[in-house]
């Protein structure tokens, strides 16, 4: 029996997977298929996206939300969505973009678009996460520079002048 699976990720235990969540019910899969890792999506070395990929079987759909929820490595992405649809035989539905949703018959030029779309948004969600990363290490540069503008303060205000 062909089974409809959702995979939800977010980055940390503090982002919301809510529209994630109501996605899945409203595409109609069942609670008890439905993976979610709060985990970065730098790899894929996560364990409920692994336990989905050794549960998931030729003829199972797998639905995620958008391109980025699967993961932010454009080659990972790439390789993953390989493994999917040729050698798991799987198709796969990304709500965000009905171009990538592999149950419909493709011709050639059906299959080149999805091809290029598919690169193209893994390559999005690969910069994203390194704009992301590069904000991140901004920000704790400025965190430092206003912690070393305090010190000065600080240290006055303990010696009671």
């Amino acid at each position: 029996m062909n089974t409809t699976y959702g995979y939800i990720r977010v980055s940390t235990k503090d982002q919301n997977e809510a529209r994630q969540v109501i996605a899945m019910q409203k595409f109609g899969i069942e609670a008890r298929h439905v993976f979610m890792d709060k985990q970065s999506g730098k790899d894929f070395n996560r364990p409920q996206y692994l336990k989905l990929v050794r549960r998931l079987h030729a003829g199972d759909i797998l639905v995620i939300k958008s391109i980025d929820r699967l993961g932010r490595n454009y080659d990972e992405i790439i390789e993953q969505w390989r493994i999917i649809t040729k050698e798991k035989q799987v198709d796969i539905v990304v709500l965000d973009m009905p171009l990538l949703d592999t149950r419909k018959g493709r011709d050639l030029t059906s299959s080149l678009i999805a091809d290029i779309v598919l690169q193209l948004l893994s390559y999005v969600a690969q910069t994203e996460r390194e704009f992301i990363r590069s904000r991140q290490a901004e920000g704790m540069v400025r965190l430092s520079i206003t912690r070393l503008k305090l010190l000065p303060l600080r240290m006055s205000s303990l010696s009671g002048s």
